[in-house]
């Protein structure tokens, strides 16, 4: 019987950085939302014009991460990285002196190119750099950043900007970067692996039905989530009918409880995780639906929210490694576009939910959200079980 080695002091040196990294990145794509009436105000534009540049990163975030990737496979990942960090840092730098909101929007847009790569790449030095069975801890740890950028980074980046302008945020944000830029010269290594491939055979692994039905998993895991998560707030005032001092609390309740979440998301992606992954969901549906019925009580209800954070982010781990592990299999030339499907898939699902969730919204009782996200969740769970019965065939 053969044993893993476990994670050496370098192993572990590597992911904590790339989980640097990714906090970093997770505070800059997520402050906006907290700083978005600041940015308004200075810019003389409003709401809804500030509330495009979340919009417009989310959406050049899931175009231009695959294909920057693919165009940018055969170069060293070391140096595209530190490359990158550095365009990161002069990006947000620039976003501190935007004059205007044209201006401002361009730099988020090619903020978030930056980082979809960046992500795609922690994550692909990570799953290359260390033994294969303890890649579900060190992957796990990495997407523990973006849960540190939500639980820590983002309320500090809203605290400053809100006391001394949106755009000592941006300063924050850049200082973040140089320190993550000076983790990575140190830590990452030099001898990974680099593919010359065409952009046409690169781009060939996304008509793979293999790939699409994986990609769609964490894309409708993630939906699920948000077309509750994007109205919760009203759903704590209106229907719960907590006060007003208690929704920041319950807010970083929630961000904190995702920390464990992610714990769990990387023990589910140790063995077997997409067998494993069948349940999941099929647990996340139970505990979406069932808030159609504990909201009518204050304490079950938070109750039943803190279990929907738990469940949220459970699918990250196992699903990051399973598109690369297919992509291996399939199409190994790309594995690097491969790895940035995750995030892409993860932006995807919330904009879907969150869009869902509007519809809901609008047209039907507040908690009818629960029933469809619940449902929304049943789909995942049958897409799992799909790719699960192929990869037994």
């Amino acid at each position: 019987m053969t044993t893993t080695p476990s994670l050496s002091r370098t192993d572990w040196t590597l992911i904590l950085s790339l989980a640097l990294l990714t906090f970093v990145l997770g505070t800059s794509e997520f402050v906006i939302v907290g700083i978005l009436p600041d940015i308004a105000d200075g810019l003389s534009i409003s709401i809804a014009t500030a509330g495009t540049l979340v919009s417009a990163f989310a959406i050049t975030f899931a175009i231009g991460t695959p294909l920057t990737m693919s165009f940018t496979s055969h170069l060293p990942k070391r140096k595209l990285m530190l490359t990158l960090t550095a365009a990161f840092i002069v990006f947000n730098l620039f976003s501190s002196l935007a004059p205007t909101y044209g201006i401002l929007l361009v730099l988020r847009m090619m903020t978030a190119v930056v980082t979809g790569v960046l992500i795609s790449l922690a994550m692909l030095v990570a799953s290359e750099s260390v033994p294969t069975g303890k890649r579900g801890i060190a992957v796990s740890f990495i997407f523990g950043g973006f849960t540190m950028a939500n639980v820590f980074g983002v309320p500090l980046g809203t605290f400053i900007g809100q006391r001394t302008g949106w755009e000592t945020t941006f300063l924050l944000t850049t200082t973040l970067g140089v320190i993550a830029f000076f983790a990575v010269y140190r830590v990452v290594p030099s001898q990974l692996t680099s593919v010359k491939t065409s952009i046409a055979d690169q781009l060939r692994l996304l008509t793979n039905p293999r790939i699409l039905i994986a990609f769609f998993i964490p894309a409708f895991g993630f939906g699920a989530t948000y077309v509750v998560y994007t109205y919760l707030v009203p759903i704590l005032k209106g229907v719960l009918g907590v006060p007003v001092a208690w929704i920041s609390p319950i807010l970083f309740a929630y961000g904190f409880i995702s920390i464990f979440s992610n714990m769990a998301a990387g023990k589910i992606a140790s063995h077997n995780p997409i067998g494993r992954l069948r349940f999941v969901f099929l647990i996340q549906a139970l505990v979406l639906a069932a808030l159609y019925v504990t909201t009518s009580n204050v304490t079950l209800g938070l109750i039943n929210i803190a279990l929907m954070s738990f469940m949220a982010i459970l699918l990250t781990t196992s699903t990051q490694i399973y598109l690369i592990d297919l992509a291996e299999k399939f199409n190994p030339d790309a594995k690097g576009l491969a790895s940035s499907l995750m995030p892409v898939a993860s932006n995807v699902g919330i904009g879907m939910g969150s869009a869902l969730g509007g519809l809901v919204y609008a047209n039907a009782p507040v908690m009818t959200l629960a029933l469809v996200a619940g449902a929304v969740a049943l789909v995942t769970a049958l897409l799992t079980a799909v790719s699960h019965q192929l990869d037994q065939r």
